[in-house]
């Protein structure tokens, strides 16, 4: 703590001492509310409602109506929120986050500013991390909020459309952040505005929101279409990294990088049989083989992903959860899948994406809550504009946090480990044990059954017993091993007699990258003031200690010559490890940074594109906006063709009338001779006149009603088809843009400026194909209406209050120049057969 903090407190004591007053006025309430009948009650719902129809705001209500909802949830569930979980509502509701350790009641604590936020009748949601905890907190707290009037939803995966939209306009919504990222997206890329199932992005609650808002924010939401491109190269280049030794390339982990030595490079030429392996016609091999290497030597089987039923499917390293339906991009999914000799999907074609900051920061007012929040403080503020209020427990914390144990080798490590289980079983405390993988939960398991000690496992491969597991982790004697963030949102309760042996022990095998993960391992431990202990076991093998400890630690412990058994108990030791922890923080808060500067970029575009979808979505004439892209795509198709010298001005028109026939101009409709005398202005009016002319016949054709329909559907497929092309331009992009540094480049505006130039050609190429589909779209009919249509027409010759329908071409007997045999006079290439 700094001098500053010990005089004045620190930021969290300051706010707190200020709301403080508020917290008064809620709790004056609860006389009076006590005495009001369950209907009475109930009806406050509708008054406050209409306090808000006749201009008061939601902060002056906020006392009365938390106290409403206190004093609900005490009738409804028998839970009467605490002065501290008053606190934390109103944190929620001023759009920050409460930092509560675990076992404060969080998910009791949301309903505050679920309720207050929901009278608004704009809609709130409340994201979790996944479906059993969105059905869990929605099924928990349905009946307080139905008993006060008020609608729930939640969103889970296999709902259908009808489902999702039902959930959405209710009054609360409950969901995973995938779930409603993913509807997002989705709902921007309908024909209809009927399709559509989210509503406006108001008030937003997240749960866990280190875990959504930092720790998933690493990896973009992305809708994707299978690719084109070959499966082969995959397998190739994995039978490729299988024969290389570790001389030919170099691992870089702190990066997660790998490149190919010389004699790397050597070897890919002769076995792919170029000549130089880093020319650019061969960056495909190159991409392919640092995609194989990446998957022999980065991604490890277990702790990365697993192969369950012939498929390569994601392990989430912070919860050691299945990500099911998430895939590696860029080709390193199939590069796995090679290694692991299952089934190669293609590879997928991005049609949608946005990263998580900028899904979440599309709300009126965001707010989160969690045990652990503060060591991101920094990251919260700068990219949310979040700050962290630090809410103190209900009861004193109790549990005793011992220093970590350190060990020279991990074999010394987990043979300490595994004898502090075996004795505290058999002192019948219950103890949890986390470790960071698949991998280490599953030796540990070995090791205790070789010891006759019982046990759970709970790790990706048992999640579906994940909570049962995790509640029961408090019983006497019992041993469960998971993944560190296994189980998270579950209340660990302690069994009888539990209290009286020093209550839960929680024991950490390694440390993890993220002091914040450490943190929340600690917290399952000593809920609501009970007993607890918790403790940490470090080897300097370990990853963390191995790649980002210091150098210095490694040489005392080898002067000292420490066998495998010995340990270290310091606070130097401990230092070292909150330094590399630090580093890797650092790191990672770097990569999350430059994901969303790249990403900022893309939404201002996306933003673009998704308002013009919403405007036409919403049954907007595009009439104007069509005129307005004929003018503009025939001023800049002249201003790009005509150069301005005479003699090449004859050359310049023909190039010009070739590239506008393709788009809208009939054949013939315009002469060389005619446009050399006229100027440029002269030159774009008469093309516009032409373009309109065309365009008025062809409403005349379908009629006003059914031309704006066919006008929106191709605008929107055009957008769409654009859009989807230029994500993956802008990919590529990307993915070269970081070797500008060399150049005295900044990347990232190297990024946004050619992003920009990108850009605006796209949207000229979305004008160019919606006047192309539109001017050359026809009316299709089944044979015997077409014959009744010709003869009606042939009857009917020269009376011009009958709508005229085009005749399907029949090349074999209407020829271009030969008269329309709809009867209007003209020639069939420029009536009917405009379309030709």
């Amino acid at each position: 703590m700094s001098f500053f903090e010990k005089i004045f407190g620190t930021y969290s004591d300051r706010q707190l001492k200020k709301l403080s007053a508020l917290v008064d006025k809620i709790e004056s309430y609860d006389e009076e509310i006590q005495k009001l009948t369950d209907e009475q009650l109930k009806n406050k719902t509708f008054e406050f409602k209409e306090r808000l129809q006749n201009e008061e705001t939601l902060e002056d209500i906020l006392p009365e109506a938390f106290a409403v909802c206190r004093e609900a949830a005490w009738r409804v569930l028998g839970m009467k929120h605490y002065r501290v979980q008053l606190i934390g509502g109103i944190v929620l509701h001023q759009g920050r986050i409460s930092e509560m350790k675990t076992g404060e009641g969080k998910t009791l604590v949301a309903t505050l500013p679920a309720y207050l936020n929901a009278l608004s009748g704009k809609g709130v949601h409340v994201v979790t991390v996944n479906d059993y905890l969105a059905k869990r907190d929605r099924d928990q707290m349905n009946e307080l909020y139905s008993f006060l009037g008020l609608t729930t939803g939640v969103i889970i995966h296999d709902l259908t459309n009808e489902e999702r939209r039902e959930a959405y306009n209710s009054d609360i919504t409950y969901g995973t952040n995938n779930e409603f990222g993913f509807d997002y997206l989705r709902d921007n890329m309908v024909i209809y505005k009927e399709e559509k199932v989210q509503r406006y992005l108001n008030f937003c609650i997240v749960d866990e929101v280190d875990s959504i808002l930092v720790d998933e924010a690493r990896t973009p939401l992305i809708i994707s279409g299978e690719g084109e491109k070959s499966t082969d190269f995959y397998r190739v280049a994995d039978f490729f990294a299988k024969t290389l030794s570790e001389d030919d390339f170099t691992v870089d982990e702190k990066t997660n990088s790998v490149i190919l030595t010389d004699e790397g490079i050597d070897r890919a030429e002769k076995y792919f049989h170029v000549e130089n392996y880093a020319d650019p016609e061969n960056m495909q091999i190159q991409h392919h083989v640092v995609q194989a290497l990446k998957a022999h030597c980065t991604m490890k089987r277990d702790k990365d992903y697993m192969v369950k039923d012939g498929e390569v499917i994601i392990v989430d390293e912070f919860t050691g959860r299945l990500m099911e339906g998430r895939r590696y991009s860029d080709g390193l999914h199939q590069a796995i899948e090679a290694k692991e000799g299952v089934q190669i999907q293609k590879e997928s074609k991005t049609l949608a994406t946005i990263t998580f900051q900028n899904y979440f920061r599309m709300y009126n007012k965001l707010s989160g809550m969690t045990g652990t929040a503060q060591t991101e403080e920094n990251e919260f503020r700068e990219i949310y504009g979040l700050d962290v209020i630090v809410i103190p427990t209900n009861r004193p914390i109790a549990r005793e946090d011992a220093s970590d144990l350190v060990y020279k080798s991990e074999k010394g490590k987990y043979k300490a480990i595994v004898n502090d289980i075996e004795e505290t079983y058999k002192n019948g405390q219950p103890v949890l044990v986390g470790t960071v993988s698949i991998e280490k939960s599953e030796l540990i398991s070995d090791m205790l059954k070789r010891k006759g000690v019982p046990h759970q496992v709970l790790n990706a491969k048992y999640h579906e017993k994940e909570a049962e597991i995790v509640a029961g982790a408090g019983e006497r004697a019992r041993v469960t091993i998971a993944t560190n963030m296994a189980g998270r949102g579950t209340d660990i309760k302690l069994g009888e007699g539990v209290s009286e042996v020093g209550g839960l022990k929680v024991i950490g095998t390694e440390r993890h990258e993220s002091r914040r993960i450490d943190n929340q391992l600690r917290g399952r431990s000593g809920r609501q003031g009970d007993q607890g202990f918790s403790r940490f076991y470090v080897s300097l093998e370990d990853d963390l200690m191995r790649i980002f400890g210091s150098e210095r630690l490694q040489g005392i412990v080898e002067k000292l010559g420490l066998s495998d058994e010995d340990v270290i108990e310091s606070k130097m030791v401990t230092g070292a490890i909150e330094n590399a922890q630090k580093k890797v923080e650092g790191n990672n808060f770097d990569v999350r940074k430059t994901v969303l500067q790249y990403d900022d970029v893309m939404n201002q575009q996306r933003e673009v594109i998704y308002k013009q979808r919403n405007e036409v979505l919403e049954g907007e004439s595009l009439k104007e906006q069509i005129q307005d892209m004929i003018k503009d795509v025939v001023t800049v198709s002249v201003k790009a063709h005509i150069s301005g010298l005479d003699e090449n001005l004859e050359e310049d028109i023909e190039k010009l009338i070739a590239y506008l026939e393709e788009i809208y101009l009939p054949k013939d409709s315009v002469t060389i001779e005619e446009l050399k005398i006229m100027s440029d202005e002269e030159i774009i009016d008469k093309f516009v006149e032409i373009a309109k002319k065309i365009y008025a016949e062809k409403e005349e054709m379908f009629g006003s009603e059914q031309i704006r329909e066919i006008e929106r559907v191709i605008l929107l497929r055009v957008v769409d088809t654009k859009w989807m092309a230029h994500i993956d331009d802008m990919d590529h992009l990307k993915q070269g843009i970081g070797l500008r540094a060399y150049r005295q480049q900044d990347p990232s505006q190297a990024y946004q400026f050619e992003g920009s130039e990108m850009f605006e050609q796209m949207t000229h190429n979305i004008q160019i194909d919606t006047m192309k589909y539109l001017f050359h779209v026809q009316v299709e009919r089944a044979p015997e209406r077409e014959r009744v249509v010709k003869e009606t027409a042939t009857n009917q010759q020269g009376d011009d209050s009958v709508k005229r329908e085009p005749i399907k071409r029949k090349e074999e007997k209407i020829g271009r120049n030969d008269p329309c045999p709809c009867g209007s006079g003209k020639k069939y290439k420029n009536c009917c057969g405009r379309g030709l």
